[in-house]
């Protein structure tokens, strides 16, 4: 999480602009199966929306 305050498009994190039923929102990887559901606010403020493994979230 720090690694997203940094840089949210560190390529480690794996931030990606997700489509579909979610193409509001987008997504990075905190491990290997827990990611974040998130979006940019218009002053590029990133607000979470949810926290949870691959499953959960999507």
């Amino acid at each position: 999480m720090e690694q997203f305050t940094i840089d949210p498009f560190d390529p480690g994190l794996k931030t990606h602009k997700l489509s579909g039923k979610l193409k509001e929102f987008w997504s990075f990887s905190v491990d290997y199966d827990e990611r974040v559901l998130f979006y940019f606010t218009e002053d590029a403020k990133a607000v979470f929306v949810d926290i949870g493994s691959h499953d959960e979230v999507y």
